[in-house]
């Protein structure tokens, strides 16, 4: 029988609920798994390749507004969230909920906050939390009833908030290591609990049963991941966590490897260590190979150590590199081919840490990023 076991481990992301459409092909450059060819079967499910570029149709950017908190001044926003629940607590549905990495002196790893900002130019800052549980705040991911998970990086904490804010519980302990990226998946089905994945620092990916039928019980259900911490700040790890729940399959970037992986059946990960990811990022150890293993997406060039990612309505992926060309979004399938690339921010400082699609289908699609060159969330848009 296959148990939950209690083990503390912790760092954050985010989810949509997808749909396919077709278009246009673009070659790709760098290497697919070849069990992902064609199909996208990992998940026990199947969608075709869509090899429409979303990418290619953003043409027009947009000054939401800055993230920087209006109290203490922390800025150095990191990864993006939007509230899907209307009237719950004290976030509006469509707000972008964003946290922040630095104070105001641009200390990285100091920032203590979460904002909230309306999903329209000149928006204004809205203090949604702060802690000092959450120092180096560098994920936030919103449940179904709009209640907030962030990830302390240098806390080695991650928080649950409730609907407004306010501290509901703790995930230290002793073992805890550095947060890095969250994801918050939605329930796959009527009675069934809400998963929190978090990556972290040490390359272990932890899932968290929240909800009216979850346990809270932190449970690190994959180990393995590359982890290392280049210069300065930058660290990279398992990170730009993504929940298909169509398809029940979470995507996991790792910009130590250079590779995107996919974790089929993610809500039935229960034990600790399930899947081990084998030295490059490319193959992997199941425990269950029947219920649930991973695949290797992408991995190589135009990949150069991405961070974050977002799922885009019709299934496909964008990252976000944060070596090489600074500031490149990279979008592609799920079955490993390269759409488009794209610069976004000409500054040779590496700025964007958060991604997030938010639309229906393919004309309605639009892209918030977090940029901290200049602190602010910014739209592209059709």
């Amino acid at each position: 029988m296959r148990l939950r076991v209690n083990l503390s481990v912790v760092s954050a992301v985010l989810i949509l609920s997808v749909s396919a459409c077709a278009g246009s092909a673009v070659p790709s450059s760098g290497s697919a798994s070849p069990a992902l060819q064609g199909s996208n079967a990992i998940a026990g499910h199947s969608r075709p390749a869509d090899t429409t570029s979303i990418l290619k149709r953003l043409t027009q950017s947009v000054v939401i507004g800055s993230t920087v908190d209006a109290k203490n001044g922390d800025k150095g926003p990191r990864t993006i969230s939007i509230a899907p629940c209307d009237h719950c607590g004290s976030l509006t549905k469509g707000q972008l909920v964003v946290c922040n990495f630095e104070n105001s002196s641009g200390a990285a790893g100091q920032g203590t906050t979460i904002e909230a900002l309306d999903p329209k130019p000149g928006s204004s800052a809205t203090r949604f939390a702060q802690s000092n549980s959450i120092e180096g705040c560098d994920g936030d991911a919103v449940t179904s009833v709009n209640e907030v998970w962030g990830a302390g990086l240098i806390a080695r904490k991650v928080l649950e908030f409730n609907d407004r804010g306010v501290k509901k519980r703790a995930y230290p302990g002793k073992g805890i290591v550095a947060p890095f990226s969250d994801a918050d998946a939605l329930p796959k089905a009527a009675f069934s609990p809400e998963y929190i994945f978090i990556g972290t620092t040490s390359g272990g990916l932890v899932s968290i049963s929240s909800g009216f039928y979850g346990d809270g019980v932190a449970t690190q259900v994959a180990d393995g991941f590359a982890a290392t911490k280049v210069k300065g700040w930058s660290t990279l790890a398992p990170s730009g966590l993504q929940y298909d729940r169509g398809l029940d399959t979470l995507y996991i970037v790792d910009g130590a490897t250079d590779t995107i992986v996919a974790f089929s059946h993610a809500s039935d990960l229960l034990q600790k260590d399930e899947i081990v990811v084998q030295p490059g990022g490319k193959t992997f150890d199941c425990e269950f190979p029947k219920v649930t293993c991973g695949s290797l997406v992408y991995s190589g060039s135009p990949l150069a150590a991405p961070v974050a990612s977002t799922l885009l309505p019709n299934g496909n992926l964008i990252v976000a590199n944060t070596q090489g060309t600074a500031n490149t979004l990279v979008e592609l399938t799920p079955q490993g081919q390269v759409l488009d690339t794209k610069v976004v921010d000409t500054s040779r400082t590496q700025g964007v840490y958060g991604l997030l699609a938010v639309g229906t289908n393919d004309a309605n699609t639009v892209l918030f990023y977090t940029d901290i060159n200049s602190n602010e969330v910014i739209e592209l848009e059709q």
